[in-house]
């Protein structure tokens, strides 16, 4: 088999899945705190709502990206071993 090569988009992966999980979580806090929180029916101000689909659409983009980023990384330490 053979081994992984040193740019095998492993380091994209995690740093774009990382700052996208960051950017959701950023606008996750910011709807909560500083852009007037949501109620059952939704956000509050025009920009909670912004904010509101920006996390709903990294958060979970993100973390598909930063889980293959993290597979490809445990696959490729285990593949260096053998």
């Amino acid at each position: 088999m053979p081994t992984p090569s040193a740019d095998d988009g492993t380091r994209q992966l995690l740093q774009w899945g990382g700052s996208m999980v960051a950017t959701g979580l950023l606008a996750g806090a910011l709807v909560l705190t500083a852009l007037g929180g949501f109620t059952r029916q939704g956000a509050t101000t025009n920009s909670g709502w912004f904010a509101l689909i920006v996390a709903l659409m990294c958060l979970p983009f993100g973390a598909l990206l930063l889980t293959l980023g993290l597979a490809k990384w445990f696959r490729s330490r285990r593949l260096e071993k053998q």
